[in-house]
C-alpha cells in the first residue's frame, strides 16, 4: 500500500512538472491603474490568449509598472518585461510616422480610429521599422482629445494663451505650440499632482483620463472639438525573443489575437470608459463647451502647417507617400465610422 501511494505521488509530481514545463509565462506590465481601460484591455487579451492556447501561455500581470511610462518601450525591447504598451510621444523624436494619427479632428470614437491606424500602419513596413527591437502586436489610439482646465471657459483660440497646460508629447505638443499654449511635457500619471498643487492650470486628455487619474473633482471646465483637438498613438508590443520562443501553434494564437483584433479591443475599452467619464463630468458640474465654428477655424489655420511638416519628416524617415497614407487613413476612419 505504501509503495502504491509513493508511486502515485511520483506520477502526480511528474505530471505537474510536465505541465509546468509546457507552460509559458509572459511577464506583463501596465503604468496606469488596474481599473484603467488600458490595463483592463491588456488583461482581457491575456485571458483570451490563455484560453486560446489551452493554458499553455498565461500572463503574470505585475502589481506595478517595471518602469515609469517613458521607459516602457525599452523595457520590452530589453526583456525587462515581456508585454506592455506605450505612448509614442513619451519618447520625443523617436517615432515620426505614428504622428499621422495625432492630427486634429480625425474622429469621435477610439475604436474606428484604432482599427484604421492599425490597418494603415500594417500596410507600410516603414512603421514596423520605427519599432525595431519589439514585436508589434497592434497600434491603437485613445478617444478624441479635450482641453481641460481649472480656471475659466475656453471659447476661442486666444483663450488658450495665459494658462499652463500638461501635455503628453508627440504631435499634441506641436499643436499646442502652434496655438500659443504654455505647455509642459509630462506623463499622464503626473496630472493629479500638477493640477492639485496649482503648478499646472489644465491638461489635454481624452474624457476617460479625468476619472483614471483622479482629476475629475479638480477640473472645472472642458472644451470639446468635433473629431477631437488631437489624438495620441499607442503601440501594444511583445519582447521578440519571448515571441520567438513560442511554439508555432502558440505564435499563431498570439497573431490571431493581435493586429486589428487587439486594436479593436483597446479602442472599444477606451470608448466605454470615455462614455462613463463624460457622464461623471455632468454629475461633477464640469462646464463643457463645444468649440464653435470660429474656434475650429482658428485651430485649423494655425495647425495646417503641421501636416506639411509631418509629410517632409515622414519622407525623411523612408515613407514613400506620406500624403497618400494620411488620405488613406482618413478614408479608412470614415468607412469604419459608418459601419
Amino acid at each position: 500500500m505504501k509503495k502504491t501511494l509513493i508511486s502515485m505521488a511520483v506520477v502526480a509530481l511528474s505530471s505537474l512538472t510536465g505541465f509546468a514545463q509546457a507552460q509559458t509565462v509572459l511577464t506583463v506590465s501596465s503604468w496606469v491603474p488596474p481599473t484603467h481601460g488600458l490595463t483592463v484591455a491588456q488583461k482581457e487579451w491575456c485571458d483570451a490568449l490563455t484560453a486560446k492556447t489551452s493554458n499553455r501561455v498565461r500572463c503574470n500581470i505585475l502589481p506595478r509598472a517595471v518602469t515609469p511610462a517613458p521607459g516602457t518601450f525599452d523595457a520590452v525591447k530589453n526583456g525587462l518585461v515581456d508585454v506592455s504598451f506605450t505612448v509614442h510621444g513619451y519618447t520625443p523624436g523617436r517615432f515620426v510616422l505614428t504622428q499621422m494619427t495625432e492630427f486634429p479632428f480625425l474622429g469621435d470614437r477610439a475604436e474606428p480610429l484604432s482599427v484604421a491606424f492599425n490597418r494603415i500602419a500594417s500596410k507600410h513596413p516603414e512603421f514596423a521599422a520605427e519599432h525595431q527591437g519589439v514585436k508589434v502586436l497592434g497600434y491603437f489610439t485613445h478617444g478624441p482629445g479635450i482641453v481641460f482646465n481649472t480656471k475659466k471657459p475656453l471659447e476661442k483660440v486666444e483663450d488658450l494663451t495665459g494658462l499652463k497646460f500638461r501635455v503628453g508629447g508627440g504631435m499634441v505638443n506641436e499643436i499646442s505650440k502652434a496655438l500659443d499654449m504654455n505647455v509642459t511635457l509630462k506623463p499622464a500619471p503626473d496630472s493629479y499632482e500638477l493640477l492639485s498643487s496649482g503648478v499646472m492650470d489644465g491638461t489635454l486628455f481624452p474624457a476617460e483620463s479625468t476619472d483614471s487619474f483622479k482629476i475629475d473633482k479638480i477640473i472645472k471646465h472642458a472644451t470639446t472639438f468635433p473629431g477631437g483637438l488631437y489624438n495620441t498613438s499607442f503601440v501594444f508590443m511583445m519582447n521578440p525573443a519571448k515571441y520567438n520562443s513560442l511554439s508555432a501553434e502558440d505564435k499563431k494564437a498570439v497573431d490571431e489575437l493581435s493586429g486589428d483584433a487587439v486594436a479593436s479591443r483597446f479602442g472599444k475599452s477606451w470608448d466605454r470608459v470615455d462614455d462613463i467619464a463624460l457622464a461623471n463630468m455632468q454629475k461633477n458640474g464640469v462646464k463643457v463647451i463645444k468649440a464653435n465654428n470660429g474656434f475650429i477655424s482658428g485651430v485649423t489655420v494655425r495647425v495646417s502647417k503641421l501636416e506639411r511638416d509631418w509629410v517632409q519628416a515622414a519622407k525623411a524617415k523612408g515613407l514613400k507617400d506620406p500624403s497618400g497614407a494620411l488620405s488613406e487613413f482618413r478614408a479608412e476612419i470614415a468607412k469604419l465610422q459608418k459601419q
